[in-house]
């Protein structure tokens, strides 16, 4: 297994007393799920700020002990209380009513945020300290796939650096970078998972072509991409390399692989990935 890939099997436990999640949404019941099943932490050790009363059910009834709040001040104010980390998992456009609301108090507690596109300067203002990593996670999370960058401000320490990674990692991959790679990650892994869903359609509609069924289609499409994406993960190889290793000579995969070439499908991959940088980049 290549050396940057932290495998889940090795994830300890969080040197933090309580996490508290500011929205319980479905990317922080992936990360907190993880954390659970991994055992990096309990659910008596998290409390979830959520002002729909159903999502605040399933926290409980899912996770016996688990806190669970409204956004009245009292409930904050008890779910921040004694809290070591905060996760913001809210969307980007709530983020600043949380900021203007005195009753998170962020004190010195280390900050996580998932709000795409929020800068660390546009955090560090809002919690009031620089204890602040950004995080750009993407929805295989969900399913325990996940991959994410992150990049720190200047008051994180290599305690909360360590307590960071065992948390993306135990719903995937997960590596550090600069906040200016920030939007290179977004293109990448934060939306290329449509890129891939559409990959894996497209193959399908070709199975339909030539006469599978659809479902069988869909189905070999889907593992085929699967276990192509755990060749690359698993055996270290150049992607090329396992390419050149099923291209026989004068074979069916060689005459494939002229045709996508010819249609542009490398180019339009690279391009694709620019354009969703630059939108990133728009968005700031």
């Amino acid at each position: 297994m290549p050396p940057a890939l932290i495998e889940l099997m090795t994830i300890s436990k969080l040197t933090v007393a309580k996490l508290t999640s500011v929205g319980g949404g479905q990317m922080a019941r992936a990360l907190i799920g993880g954390m659970i099943a991994k055992e990096a932490l309990s659910p008596n050790q998290i409390a979830v700020i959520e002002p729909t009363a159903s999502s605040r059910d399933w926290w409980s009834q899912t996770y016996s002990g688990c806190q669970t709040s409204g956004t009245e001040a009292s409930g904050i104010v008890a779910a921040m209380d004694n809290a070591d980390l905060v996760l913001l998992a809210v969307k980007p456009h709530v983020m600043s009513h949380v900021f203007e609301n005195e009753a998170y108090n962020f004190g010195d507690k280390l900050v996580i945020s998932i709000a795409a596109g929020l800068q660390l300067g546009t955090l560090v203002a809002g919690v009031g300290h620089d204890r602040v990593v950004r995080v750009m996670p993407n929805t295989p999370s969900l399913v325990g796939e996940g991959a994410a960058g992150f990049c720190c401000a200047d008051g994180v320490t290599p305690s909360d650096v360590d307590n960071v990674e065992k948390m993306l990692a135990s719903v995937g991959y997960v590596t550090q970078v600069s906040e200016s790679q920030m939007d290179a990650v977004t293109a990448v892994s934060g939306s290329g998972p449509a890129y891939m869903f559409l990959l894996i359609e497209a193959l399908a509609d070709g199975g339909v072509a030539e006469g599978l069924p659809r479902q069988t289609a869909l189905e070999l499409a889907t593992q085929t991409m699967l276990g192509a994406a755990k060749m690359v993960r698993d055996t270290g190889l150049h992607p090329g390399q396992l390419k050149d290793n099923v291209c026989s000579p004068g074979g069916t995969t060689i005459a494939a692989v002229r045709s996508l070439e010819q249609n542009g499908a490398r180019a339009a991959m690279i391009d694709a990935v620019a354009a969703a940088a630059r939108r990133s980049r728009e968005l700031k």
